[in-house]
Formats: structure tokens, C-alpha cells, sequence
């Protein structure tokens, strides 16, 4: 596993050359461990993405290490490279299930495209209400479904996608805990409803990319589930498993406890991808502070990271450090211990050495021990000297050890600080979200109050063009009445018109003789009365001649005014037969006086000054003036006419239950 792990470029040059002189001569014919026979995977003879696959061999795990071979007495390793070679299949145009995964993939191309632009233009956590959403699932159960393997079970045929999904628990250890949380899901009691829920949850923690590339990687593993032309098994796998790379921008907050996961119907809405040019976009004012709060908080995020990956490595060195600070704490304390025995020994040294010279005065036979004492302390004090030295080596790399000590505390506090400001500034960027969710769920309120609203006055319009048309129609039939009544008035005209003229002016003639006639009368009663005052003056004398010619007078005038009147009174029947009609119609326009009544009959009011009458031209009955302040067109007139309130609603309700 270590030769494995070696990168070749940490090799000398001989190394290496040899390493691709050996990989080399082994493309020519030679069989790995698995059984497969390994030939030189030419560019020309593969298709790009198997070229792709190529490359990226060399630097990935699709590089095989084989057994090493012999050591050799160099110091030199060798290297046995074996690269598997992915073989891509030639496409056939008309291949239906190749057309298929085309498909697929561009479906998987325009959801995730339309899901990411949607989400950055709302700036919000996408729910699982969210239309784009439910659409990118159905467009992965479908990717995952193709070429699915059937499984024979007592009830029939099972095609499931959650066979390979529980694989990404073996390869990952981190998916476990998704598959724990779907297997403890209440209510999921179907594979399909168990595959659905770990797609959502893995979206939630942004690893669906990473878990889809761990099964693509393991074609060996899938083939047991997948056909050999399978979406999963070709390379438009891939494609989508680099495509939901970007779905890591976006923030989901998916609840699955009220939602049925099994009975659900996957079925692609397509008209969310056809585009309508109609469609008015937001401004680009609000887009750009949408896109930069989401820029922020992703820098933010990833700051963040960063941060507390260096607060690890800052935390790992300061172990590190007090680790070798107390091992250099316990050295230092026994090289003290030592120094203080090494003094020890001098102090003895010294005075078995005093002691020597004084009993060398005393014998010289112990000269030669002597120089041995002389020789030991000698080496003694060397020993010494070395200690000393190494001591003030460990001091000062104590202090050194402290001031990096120093150092290293103000880093940490400085990145403290400032992990505290940017969680503040997390905080105030949450506080925004909430608050734009607030306005964009009190927006949403309203517009579903405006659009009842609508409703309401779309029903009344209906309502109220029934009865315009209604209307509309007694308009029309009273002006084809009225045309017919002056037709026939025109008509009576141009048949009567020379008669009417004719008696017209007898008529004004008879008016002038009885004017005549009465300024004649008038003057004779004036003489009457003259007669009768001057016969009152003469009264004593009784003279009755004179009273006769006034009395034969006026015998005489009424027979003479007899015969005009007589003329004057056929001449006027006459006048008045034609003139019937018009005088009819007067009378309907001014119509017969009514007892006026004391008391309003609808607000029970008293009669005054202040409050005067009007009639109801419906029910003909007199009211006070604010409650006859309705107008109406009525069955018997063309123009609206003053109703009283009870006649105004029935005539309304006519109107509303009539058939237009």
C-alpha cells in the first residue's frame, strides 16, 4: 500500500524512466489479477470519453499496482503499471435505448439548470412544495429506473432503484447515516418510497454528487442491478454525476413525515422547460442583491470551513508543542539532576584529589594512580562542559518553544475574533432570508386576496352584463314600438293634416266671435247695472216703460248668442275628437291628483317643508324624497324612471331571474 500511494514525480529520474520503460514493455500482451488482457489503449481507437478515463487513470484509483517485482541490488524500485482499459461501445444513431439516455441526460441538463436558476433568483431554502424541485427528483427516479434489472418475487416482477443506493453505505461509511435515518422513516413501507427519501436527504447534505460518482465509480458492483446499456453503466452516468456537482449551491429544507413517498407518480412536466417569451423577469436590481447575499453567504460558508480546518491544525501544533514542552520539562529536570551529581562527584573528586596529593607528599608510589584521578576528572569536567552546553541548548529552545507558544495563542485569538465576526454576519445574512420569506409569504397572501377579489367581481360582471343584456333588449323592442308609433303618427298626419288645419282655423275664428261676443256681454251687463242704479235713484216714482227695453235687450242678446254659442260648441266637439290623442297623452304624463299622504309608508316619517313628496312612477304611491331616489328603466318606458327602495329590489331581482 505505500509503493501504491507513492507519487512517481517523488522519484529520481533514473527511477522513472525505468518505471516507463517497465510500463512499456509491459502494454504488449500481459493479464492482471482480475483476468483482463491489457493492451496499449491507443487515442485514435477509443472514443473521448474513454480517453478521458485513460487520463485521469494515472492519477486516480483506476490505476492498478501489481505485485512488485524482485529487489534488485540497486537501490532502485520498480513499478508494474496494469491500466484497465474502459472500453466504450461505438453508437448506433437509430439505438432506441441509446436515444433514451440522451434524452435522460438532456431532461437531467435542463432541470438541474432550471433548479439552479429558479433557487438563486428566489434567494430562499427551496421546500418540497417547490414545483422545479419535484421535477429534478421525478427527472432522477427516471435516470435511476432505466435499464433497472427485474426481480422475481411471489408477488410478480420488482423493479427498484434502492438496491444500488444501499451500496453507497458500503463504499462511503458517511451514507450510513442517511440509510439509518430512511430505514427509521414511519410510514415508508415500499424500495421506491425508501429510494425517494435518501434522494432528498442527500440533496439536504449536499453529497448526492459525491455518493452518485462512489456508485458510477463501481461498475462491478452495479452490474448486478443494471442492464449493460444502462443510463448508470455508460457514460452519460457521469455526465450527470459531474452535473449535480452545482446542485451545492442550493440550500433544502425537504420534511417527509407528512408526505406519501410511496404512491407518488413520477411523470416529467415538460412545459416547465419550454420557455415563454412572455415570461417578464425580475429586475435586475433585485437580482443582483439576491446574487450577492447568496455570493456573501457562500464565501462566508467557505470561509468558515476554512477557518475551522486551520483552528484544527493550529489546535493539533499546540498539542504538539506542550507534548514536547512538558518532554523537554522532564529532560531539563533530569539533566539538573545529573548536573547536581556530576557537581557532586567534582566536590568529591576534588577532595579525594587533595587527599592524593597530600599522601603523594607522604609515598610517590602513588604517582600512577594519580594520573588516572588527574585523567578522570579531566573527563569529569569535559562531561560537565557538555552538560552545561546542552542545557543552554534545551533553555533556549524552551524559549523559543514559549514565544512560538505566544505567537501561535495570538493567531488563534485573532481567527477567534474574526470566526466570531463572520458568525455574526451569518446570523444578520439568516435574519435577512427571514425576513425576505416574510415578505415574499405576505406578498403571496395578498395576491391570493386580490385574486378571490377578482373572482368576486368577474361573477358579478356576469351577473350584470345578464342583465345589461336584458336591458338591452327592452331597449331595443321599446325603440322599434316608438318607431312604429311615429310611423303611425306620421302616417295620421299626412291623412289629416289638411282637415285639422282646416278645423284649426274655424276654430280660431269661433275663438274671436266669442270674444266678440263676450266684450258685447260684458258691456251689456254694464248698462244693466247702470239701469238698475239709475231705477233704485227713481224708485218712488215707478216707472215701468223704461225697464222694458232692457229686459227685451237681454231676451233678445241670449237668443242672438245662442246661435254662435251653439256653432262654437260642434266646432270645439269637432277640434276635440282630433285632438283625442294628444290630450290622452298628456293626461298619462300628468297624471291623476292623489290624496297626498301624512305619513311615509317606508321610513315613517312625518310630512313637512323640509321633506317633500315624490311619486313611485312603479307602484304610484306617494314617499317622502330620500327614499324615491333609485332610477330604473321599467317594462313600460325606454328611460330610467324614480322608483321607490322595495320596488327597486324587486324590479332588480326580475331582472337578475330572467332569461337573457
Amino acid at each position: 500500500m505505500a509503493e501504491r500511494g507513492q507519487p512517481t514525480g517523488d522519484l529520481p529520474p533514473q527511477s522513472a524512466a525505468e518505471v516507463s520503460q517497465s510500463s512499456g514493455t509491459s502494454r504488449q500482451n500481459s493479464s492482471d489479477e482480475n483476468g483482463h488482457v491489457v493492451e496499449s489503449p491507443d487515442e485514435e481507437t477509443l472514443s473521448p470519453t474513454s480517453v478521458i478515463y485513460f487520463k485521469e487513470a494515472l492519477n486516480s484509483s483506476n490505476v492498478k499496482f501489481g505485485k512488485p517485482a524482485p529487489v534488485s541490488p540497486a537501490p532502485l524500485r520498480q513499478y508494474d503499471f496494469r491500466i484497465e482499459r474502459i472500453d466504450s461501445k461505438r453508437r448506433n444513431p437509430k439505438d432506441p435505448i441509446a436515444i433514451e439516455r440522451l434524452n435522460l441526460m438532456n431532461m437531467a441538463k435542463l432541470s438541474i439548470k432550471g433548479l439552479i436558476e429558479s433557487a438563486l433568483n428566489l434567494g430562499r431554502t427551496l421546500d418540497s412544495d417547490y414545483a422545479p424541485l419535484q421535477q429534478f427528483f421525478v427527472v432522477m427516479e427516471h435516470c435511476l429506473k432505466h435499464g433497472l434489472k427485474s426481480k422475481k418475487t411471489f408477488l410478480g416482477q420488482n423493479k427498484s432503484f434502492w438496491g444500488p443506493l444501499e451500496l453507497v453505505e458500503k463504499l462511503t461509511p458517511e451514507a450510513g447515516e442517511i440509510t439509518a435515518s430512511v430505514k427509521d422513516l414511519p410510514g415508508l413501507r415500499t424500495p421506491l418510497g425508501r429510494g425517494r427519501a435518501w434522494l432528498r436527504l442527500a440533496l439536504m447534505q449536499k453529497k448526492l454528487s459525491d455518493y452518485m460518482k462512489t456508485i458510477i465509480n463501481r461498475k462491478d458492483l452495479l452490474s448486478e442491478f443494471y442492464e449493460p446499456n444502462a443510463l448508470m453503466m455508460e457514460e452519460e452516468g457521469a455526465v450527470i454525476a459531474g452535473l449535480l456537482v452545482g446542485l451545492n449551491v442550493i440550500d433544502a429544507n425537504l420534511c417527509m413525515k407528512g408526505e406519501d413517498l410511496d404512491s407518488q407518480v413520477g411523470v416529467i412536466d415538460f412545459s416547465m422547460y419550454l420557455k415563454d417569451g412572455g415570461h417578464s423577469s425580475k429586475s435586475a436590481e433585485g437580482d443582483g442583491q439576491i446574487t450577492a447575499i447568496l455570493d456573501q453567504k457562500n464565501y462566508v460558508e467557505e470561509l468558515n470551513r476554512h477557518l475551522s480546518a486551520s483552528v484544527n491544525n493550529l489546535q493539533a501544533k499546540v498539542d504538539a508543542l506542550e507534548k514536547s514542552n512538558t518532554k523537554l520539562t522532564e529532560e531539563l529536570a533530569v539533566a539538573n539532576n545529573r548536573i547536581i551529581t556530576l557537581q557532586e562527584d567534582v566536590e568529591r573528586v576534588k577532595e579525594e584529589t587533595s587527599f592524593q596529593q597530600e599522601s603523594r607528599k607522604a609515598s610517590s608510589a602513588d604517582g600512577q594512580v594519580l594520573g588516572e584521578t588527574r585523567k578522570q576528572l579531566k573527563e569529569e569536567t569535559q562531561l560537565r562542559l557538555d552538560v552545561e552546553r546542552e542545557l543552554e541548548v534545551q533553555i533556549g529552545m524552551k524559549q523559543e518553544m514559549e514565544l512560538s507558544m505566544k505567537m501561535l495563542e495570538k493567531d488563534i485569538c485573532e481567527k477567534q475574533d474574526a470566526l466570531v465576526e463572520l458568525r455574526q454576519q451569518l446570523e444578520d445574512l439568516r435574519a435577512i432570508n427571514q425576513q425576505l420569506s416574510h415578505k415574499s409569504q405576505s406578498a403571496d397572501a395578498s395576491s391570493k386576496q386580490k385574486s378571490e377579489a377578482i373572482v368576486r367581481l368577474e361573477e358579478k360582471i356576469s351577473q350584470m352584463s345578464g342583465t345589461v343584456k336584458q336591458l338591452e333588449n327592452r331597449c331595443k323592442q321599446a325603440e322599434r314600438e316608438r318607431d312604429l308609433a311615429l310611423e303611425a303618427n306620421r302616417l295620421f298626419k299626412q291623412d289629416f293634416g289638411d282637415k285639422i288645419e282646416g278645423l284649426q282655423a274655424e276654430v280660431e275664428q269661433l275663438r274671436r266671435q266669442r270674444f266678440g261676443l263676450e266684450q258685447e256681454l260684458r258691456r251689456e251687463r254694464e248698462q244693466k247695472l247702470n239701469l238698475s242704479a239709475a231705477s233704485r235713484a227713481s224708485a218712488p216714482r215707478k216707472i215701468t216703460h223704461p225697464e222694458s227695453p232692457p229686459k227685451l235687450l237681454s231676451q233678445s242678446t241670449p237668443t242672438k248668442t245662442a246661435q254662435p254659442l251653439g256653432e262654437v260648441e260642434e266646432k270645439t266637439s269637432l277640434s276635440s275628437s282630433l285632438s283625442l290623442s294628444h290630450t290622452e297623452d298628456e293626461q298619462e304624463e300628468t297624471p291623476p291628483e292623489a290624496p297626498q299622504p301624512y305619513v311615509c309608508t317606508l321610513c315613517k316619517q312625518d310630512d313637512s317643508l323640509l321633506r317633500t313628496k315624490k311619486r313611485c312612477k312603479n307602484c304610484l304611491n306617494f314617499f317622502c324624497e330620500s327614499c324615491v331616489s333609485h332610477e330604473l328603466p321599467l317594462p313600460s318606458s325606454i328611460l330610467p324612471e324614480t322608483v321607490c327602495a322595495s320596488c327597486y329590489s324587486q324590479l332588480l331581482q326580475q331582472y337578475a331571474s330572467a332569461p337573457t
